[in-house]
């Protein structure tokens, strides 16, 4: 799954210290999700989709079936 995260974070101007603070994970998270390592649970997902003022669909990006 892609994700535009790291857009959206900069497109505000954050860091990824300021992101991480606004929902409440640690930076290495958000590092983490904008390089495609980790796949946000949907809490968090949910929590950025408010922050960037966007829909989850958004900010992920399903690529096929992926095994649901």
């Amino acid at each position: 799954m892609k994700n535009r995260v790291r857009e959206k974070r900069i497109e505000q101007g954050w860091s990824q210290d300021t992101l991480s603070e606004r929902v409440g994970v640690s930076r290495q998270t958000i590092n983490s999700l904008e390089n495609g390592k980790y796949n946000a649970s949907l809490l968090l997902a949910h929590k950025l989709a408010q922050i960037f003022g966007c829909f989850i669909e958004d900010l992920f990006i399903f690529e096929g079936d992926e095994s649901i």
